[in-house]
């Protein structure tokens, strides 16, 4: 079913949101010309209403809008797209035009998170030659268990010892490690969390 440009009189709200962090950046609209162009070149383009024309987000600040997808509702009137921005979406320099900027880098943090996750399950699944993970994985669970355990014994060092600057990179190692265990071990980190969650209800 095609969208129905007329109902809102020949256009359709477009919501844009950031597909690394979920956050949404904006709002606008979108003619059949604008959507049809979006699609082409794979840059958000809208109909400014204001300009009453065809205006590509970032044509003069550089800070482009890079589709990942596009999707419809449920009603055929309106889209979801997902981009991957390049640079601040508002115009009054923040990275969304609905503000929560620290709430939309903790988001990120843990989608990486989930991302890096892939990425080890990916390796389990199919290795890659000079690949680190793939030579813990040769090594077995008790060499990547003990990984994680000298990991954890430097993080605590830099700790005690107020090293936050060195600590932040052993945690980072004390992190991976653990991911690459839980996955070599049959676990994810999903299992982890869901009883963090039933430890919360307590």
């Amino acid at each position: 079913m095609e969208l129905d440009f007329e109902k809102a009189g020949g256009l359709v709200p477009a919501v844009i949101q950031d597909n690394l962090t979920g956050q949404v950046l904006m709002l606008g609209y979108m003619s059949q010309e604008a959507l049809d162009k979006t699609r082409q070149e794979g840059l958000v383009t809208f109909f400014s209403r204001s300009k009453n024309r065809l205006w590509t987000k970032g044509e003069t600040s550089g800070n482009t809008l890079e589709v990942v997808s596009i999707a419809r509702d449920c009603d055929n009137d309106s889209l979801l797209i997902k981009v991957k921005p390049n640079g601040p979406t508002c115009h009054t320099g923040s990275t969304s035009c609905f503000g929560e900027e620290e709430s939309s880098n903790r988001v990120a943090a843990i989608r990486f998170i989930a991302q890096l996750e892939g990425v080890i399950q990916e390796r389990k699944t199919n290795p890659v030659e000079g690949s680190y993970t793939n030579f813990l994985y040769s090594k077995g669970v008790n060499k990547i268990a003990q990984k994680v355990g000298e990991e954890a014994v430097e993080t605590v060092i830099d700790a005690v010892a107020g090293k936050l600057d060195t600590m932040k990179g052993e945690a980072a190692d004390l992190l991976y490690h653990l991911l690459v265990l839980l996955s070599a071990t049959g676990l994810e980190l999903k299992d982890v969390v869901a009883v963090l969650q039933e430890r919360h209800k307590k």
